[in-house]
This record gives structure tokens, C-alpha cells and sequence, in this order.
């Protein structure tokens, strides 16, 4: 997805499509500041949340209208939502010149989650499909998770930076990536710190699908012909169109309340304390912005 020149100063680019089969809509939910890498800034966290909300509000109104006797399935129904970013990457992380306060982010209050992005989207009652190339980082590698699918391309490469910086995660990454890939494996990417390059992830079922050549022509026009994710992406929103959408909805409610949320919470209450103890004197994200701007760091290469 590209931005166009009457979209290029907002942060969140939003899209309906038609699916071309099914006959059912994508919404395309696209972070759009591709010369930051899409790190986000409070600006964008607000964007994602409200976008999300919205979604997720007109989503309940179809299971409201099949309670109320109706179908819950028209011609303008929403199978899905493609969460992807403009340019080259989906998600490097926090701008560390204007970061989302992260004790808002934390908080089980109700008016601090209602623009809390991830929490926005364990709203939506479809299937949130993360199309990923490129960089998926820290506070990007947890917008990813909260996504139900992941398909990345040989570009994406995911980093869990929190323990460099002294950051706590606080949108569930200290559990759903254990959910994906196992307990060790997950220890093994976030205490190291190290990056995972596209191969490894799939290989290890952090990514379901790694896009190639073989995935293009969705059957809509105007999308970049080199840009397989997002090619890819939409032939699954499709398949998934096709289906009864009534009980896609239901299936996913299952799947998702058969998880546990407790560990979700634990996260959010430890990194509460985290952010209330460090704070005050700025430095954590101080240290963080030194090291990503300094252009004579040594670059790590991954053993992973």
C-alpha cells in the first residue's frame, strides 16, 4: 500500500476494499510515516486506537443485528483487517522524540485503554492479518502479535530491544510471543536482544506464511506487483470472505477467550511499576535515542 498525495501527512492511512471474490470488504490499516521506518509517536498510538475502535464497534453491530434476527452477513460486511505499514518497513519501534507515555500505556484504566492501539485491537471480533516486511521492532514486534496471522517476506526481521533500553513490554509481548513460538525460544529472542531474520521465524511458527513471487495478483488493481505480503494478504482476507462470516466471528471469540488474560494483565501491572520507578529522570529513553541515532555503533549481526 502506497500513500497517495492527498494522504501523505496522515499518520494512519485507512482503506476498504472489496475482495474480489468473496465480494466482502478488507479494511487496510496502513502506519504511514515511511521515512521514520513507521516508528510510532503518541500521534499515531491515538490513530491506531480510534481506527481500531471504530472497527471494532461496527463489527459488533453485526453480531447485534443476527441477535436482533437479522443475517449478520451482507455484501458490505468486514471479513477482515490487513495491518501493514507504507514504505519499506511495518514497524521500527517508538519515535524516542515523542513516545506514547508508557504509564498510560500500562494502565487497566478504562480511559487510558481506550488509546491503547493493541488493546483496541483484542476488540475486533475478524481476523486481523499482520502484513510485515521489513523491520518489526519493539513496540512494532507487539503491534504484530496482536495481530491473529503473520505473513512476512524475506525483508522482515523482528527485535525485542526492551532489556538494552530498561523498557517493560506492556502490549502483551511477554506472552504472546511465548504462545507462538514456545518459552525458551521467546527468552531466547528477548533477552538477547538479537534480531530474528525472516527465515528463522517461519521456521520456528513466529511467521505463518513467508510471501514470494508465487503469491502476486490478488486480482486488484493498483497495488506495487513486487509487494507479495500485501498481495498475499489480501487472497487470505479473501478465502476468509468466503466463508460463513457468522461464524468466523464465533470461532475467533472462542480461540481468543480460551486464552488466558492474565498473564496479559501481569505484564501491564509490572510494567506500570516499571515506568513509575524509572520515570522521573528520563534517561532510559534518553539512552535508548543516543544509541539508535549513534551512525559509529558497530551494527550486531544475528546469530539467530
Amino acid at each position: 500500500m502506497s500513500a497517495r498525495a492527498d494522504t501523505r501527512d496522515e499518520v494512519v492511512l485507512v482503506r476498504r476494499i472489496v475482495l474480489p471474490n468473496s465480494e466482502k470488504v478488507a479494511v487496510i490499516v496502513a502506519i504511514n510515516r515511511p521515512d521514520k521506518q513507521n516508528c510510532f509517536n503518541t500521534k499515531v498510538c491515538q490513530k491506531l486506537a480510534d481506527v481500531f475502535h471504530d472497527i471494532a464497534q461496527e463489527i459488533q453491530s453485526y453480531d447485534l443485528n443476527v441477535s436482533q434476527g437479522g443475517n449478520g452477513d451482507t455484501p458490505n460486511t468486514i471479513a477482515a483487517i490487513i495491518f501493514t505499514g507504507t514504505g519499506d518497513s511495518f514497524c521500527a519501534g517508538a519515535d524516542l522524540s515523542d513516545p506514547p507515555n508508557p504509564l498510560h500505556q500500562s494502565s487497566d484504566l478504562p480511559h487510558y485503554l481506550r488509546w491503547n492501539p493493541v488493546y483496541q485491537m483484542s476488540k475486533i471480533g475478524v481476523p486481523i492479518i499482520g502484513a510485515l516486511k521489513g523491520h518489526v521492532i519493539t513496540g512494532g514486534f507487539e503491534l504484530a502479535l496482536a495481530c491473529d496471522i503473520l505473513i512476512g517476506d524475506s525483508t522482515t526481521k523482528f527485535r525485542d530491544t526492551h532489556v538494552k533500553f530498561g523498557l517493560a513490554p506492556c502490549w502483551g509481548l511477554s506472552q504472546k510471543l511465548s504462545q507462538r513460538i514456545g518459552p525458551g525460544r521467546s527468552k531466547m529472542i528477548s533477552f538477547s536482544a538479537l534480531p530474528l531474520k525472516a527465515d528463522t521465524a517461519y521456521a520456528w511458527g513466529l511467521l505463518d506464511e513467508l510471501a514470494d513471487s508465487s503469491t502476486a495478483n490478488c486480482g486488484i488493481e493498483g497495488i506495487d506487483e513486487n509487494n507479495y505480503v500485501f498481495h498475499r494478504a489480501i487472497k487470505l482476507a479473501d478465502s476468509i470472505g468466503a466463508n460463513n462470516q457468522v461464524m468466523i466471528r464465533r470461532y475467533k471469540r472462542a480461540m481468543v477467550e480460551g486464552i488466558d488474560n492474565e498473564g496479559l494483565r501481569r505484564e501491564r501491572e509490572l510494567g506500570l511499576a516499571h515506568y513509575l520507578e524509572i520515570i522521573g529522570d528520563g534517561s532510559t529513553f534518553e539512552g535508548a535515542k543516543e544509541f539508535i541515532t549513534d551512525q559509529s555503533r558497530p551494527r550486531m549481526q544475528s546469530k539467530l
